[in-house]
């Protein structure tokens, strides 16, 4: 009887073994609508941080830049729903137009300059700006009340239906994600998004092809900053409440590791991230002392055995096959 070469007949095991981390990823969160408590909360802050990634993931996986400042968008969105819903009792609909508004426009107007820059200068330059944002959410206490933050936010609420339940909020968020998911793997399919790629892979070789290579660079930063922008205005009106270590160099360091956890410059990784990485702490909370350790243990061993995020596990399993 003639043999199946090797590849073939365990192809669909290197198929099981690239759906494992969708699986999990999909079981917890059937899991936490089922369960409900404690974890319907992890669930729904992985959910905001998986929009805050996935417009992280415009800007760095599909145009190739860094940046260490996305953070500061989150926190002008966040502030401005909080404060005029808290403070001048606006509708979050309309506070999060103005939050976005504000976060665009300072995106702008430090945009244009700092996207001149390359490599270490633009991270440093976009480090900055997160850092004078924060400081001012400290500092300006008459509007954000420094440390002791702003309560009283009005929950989520959509026309004059109130979203108070925590698996609603979950389901909201769910939607959210995938239209934010949707729309950036159409931009990534379009036109725009082939200009990006271009750019990507080599800015002096864009330009020869005729691509604006700075203009593109803004509109994609622009892009990824309103992703910012809506996942900080969607914290404050979840959680109710916010302070300034929300948007501190944290959320930078946590959203890098859904970033390449997941996979950068795949469609799926920002979400696959932040549901696995969100989850880590959990699993290994039972260690106490030992805790950070086991979790850093974890996220290494990831990153050594699926360099290219776990998205992308499929294909660094097919290319293995055919080596």
């Amino acid at each position: 009887m003639m043999k199946l070469p090797a590849i073939i007949c365990r192809d669909p095991l290197r198929r099981g073994i690239a759906l494992i981390p969708w699986l999990v990823a999909c079981g917890v969160l059937a899991y936490a609508f089922v369960a409900g408590g404690y974890l319907v909360t992890v669930m729904s802050i992985a959910m905001i941080y998986a929009i805050f990634v996935i417009g992280l993931n415009v800007f760095m996986g599909f145009t190739g830049q860094v940046s260490f400042g996305h953070n500061a968008f989150a926190a002008l969105s966040g502030y401005a729903s909080a404060v005029l819903t808290a403070t001048y009792s606006w509708d979050p609909i309309p506070a999060f137009a103005v939050g976005l508004g504000l976060a665009l426009l300072v995106a702008l107007a430090v945009g244009w300059p700092t996207l001149r820059l390359k490599g270490h200068y633009l991270a440093m330059a976009t480090l900055a700006i997160g850092l004078i944002v924060y400081e001012i959410t400290i500092e300006w206490q008459s509007v954000t009340q420094g440390y002791m933050g702003i309560s009283g936010i009005s929950p989520l609420r959509i026309g004059s239906y109130e979203v108070d339940s925590d698996r609603g909020k979950l389901f909201v968020l769910l939607v959210i994600v995938a239209f934010s998911a949707f729309a950036a793997g159409r931009l990534r399919a379009s036109r725009f998004g082939r200009a990006l790629a271009a750019t990507a892979g080599s800015e002096d070789a864009a330009r020869a092809l005729g691509i604006d290579v700075a203009r593109y660079k803004l509109v994609a930063f622009l892009v990824s900053v309103a992703y910012a922008a809506l996942a900080g205005s969607l914290f404050v009106h979840v959680v109710e409440f916010v302070s300034p270590e929300v948007f501190g160099l944290n959320m930078v360091v946590l959203a890098f590791t859904m970033l390449y956890v997941g996979g950068i410059g795949t469609l799926g990784g920002p979400i696959l991230g932040a549901v696995i990485v969100s989850l880590l702490p959990e699993i290994f909370r039972g260690f106490k002392d030992y805790q950070d350790l086991f979790y850093g243990s974890g996220l290494i061993l990831l990153l050594i055995y699926a360099p290219k995020g776990l998205a992308a596990l499929g294909d660094m399993i097919r290319s293995r096959g055919k080596a």
